[in-house]
């Protein structure tokens, strides 16, 4: 529809919200505009009337736009059932750029009012009609009200779809590979050079060897300490990595194994080595996470995450009895992991909030924002350990 009406100005307008019969066609685009204008600026009941005024008007889409603006205007009004009376009386029009989003509008009203069934319709409705970005939030949805619904099959079918391709081996398959061979490597009687080089060495992180924070997760005491580590990390990593993506995920994994060395930089003076920080530090992110964001489990991680608890205490009190385990990293690693896990958002699985929250409309502190303000607070917490760990270079 074309948006750029050929009008006088506001007085044109206001004389047509006072007026009664046939609008020309620029002015009734004007007042879809403005509408539109006031909504986004939170001047929902002028938005209304300008919508109001427009609804009836000859041209099909210029009226599903004033019907779909006016159902948003009457939900932000808390007037419900209003809402959807407008985006159905949308449906009952021919097919206009309008169609597709007041089917997600009615989907999303129905799903508010419990009637799962006439939602998924609503969905299905949607998702034919849905621009090839928004197909993977609707699967998702879909996804859902199928396991309300009961229908698993279906369920796992449009949660695969949800998530979409992926890379085509998981960053955490990754990181394991690249650790067991250079683990093995620094084992072997020609790679102690390379473990000495990579070891958390505290003298040689106090005189400025900052990478020490971060290589550590790259070897191990001995075969058993690797086993134990990166089975951990094949069960834990690409539940992660699915749940809020590759890029946090390998973030997730630099920083919480960077606050699990400046733990033990601060707290032991014993050199450390292993991954078993970086992993406490997965284990925090899926247990802060999946209690703060609800995201969607699948059947693997919904096996999983419920034992992690008992899994963190066991191992804890372990590391306090038995020497030699760098307790510090441990509780480290796992502290960095529940503050990001509460502070960023799944990237990847949605969550029962974003399902059914800002439609239309969204609610809420921006998530890239609540994702920046953990990150950086964390960095800063590693940065003041570091200075008081003694680290040259670190000015507070």
């Amino acid at each position: 529809m074309d948006l750029h009406p050929a009008t006088d100005g506001p007085n044109d307008l206001d004389a047509a919200l006072r007026s009664t019969g046939p609008l020309e066609r620029s002015v009734a685009i004007a007042l879809v505009t403005r509408g539109r204008e006031l909504l986004d600026s939170g001047d929902f009941e002028p938005a209304a009337r300008h919508f109001q005024r427009v609804t009836g008007f000859d041209d099909p889409a210029v009226t599903a736009s004033a019907l779909l603006g006016l159902g948003e205007a009457l939900y932000r009004l808390d007037m419900e059932d209003q809402a959807l009376g407008a985006w159905q009386a949308v449906l009952g029009l021919p097919e206009t750029p309008s169609t597709y989003p007041a089917w997600r509008n009615v989907a999303a009203a129905r799903v508010r009012a419990g009637e799962l069934p006439e939602a998924t319709e609503a969905y299905r409705e949607a998702d034919r009609r849905a621009p090839v970005e928004d197909r993977p939030e609707i699967a998702a949805r879909l996804g859902w009200l199928a396991k309300e619904t009961g229908d698993t099959g279906a369920a796992r079918r449009y949660f695969a779809r949800s998530r979409g391709d992926g890379p085509a081996i998981p960053l955490a398959y990754v990181i394991l590979g690249i650790t067991i061979v250079i683990s093995f490597y620094a084992l072997s009687s020609g790679g102690r050079e390379v473990g000495a080089a990579l070891l958390l060495d505290k003298s040689a992180l106090r005189d400025g060897e900052v990478y020490r924070l971060l290589s550590p997760v790259l070897i191990h005491h001995d075969i058993i300490h690797l086993a134990f580590n990166m089975y951990a990390l094949y069960l834990l990593g690409p539940i992660v990595e699915g749940i809020w993506g590759t890029r946090a995920f390998g973030g997730f994994y630099v920083l919480t194994a960077a606050a699990a060395s400046t733990a033990s930089f601060v707290f032991t003076a014993a050199d450390s080595l292993g991954a078993s920080g970086a992993v406490f530090g997965l284990v925090g992110v899926l247990m802060a996470g999946t209690r703060v964001h609800n995201p969607v489990l699948d059947r693997r991680a919904r096996a999983i995450i419920p034992q992690l608890g008992s899994i963190v205490l066991i191992n804890l009190v372990l590391g306090f009895t038995v020497s030699g385990i760098d307790n510090a990293a441990h509780i480290g690693g796992l502290a960095a992991g529940l503050w990001l896990g509460f502070f960023v958002p799944p990237g990847r699985a949605r969550t029962l909030r974003s399902f059914w929250q800002g439609e239309p409309g969204g609610r809420g502190a921006p998530p890239m924002l609540r994702a920046t303000i953990g990150v950086i607070s964390l960095i800063g917490v590693i940065a003041v350990g570091l200075a008081v760990g003694g680290l040259t270079g670190i000015a507070l």
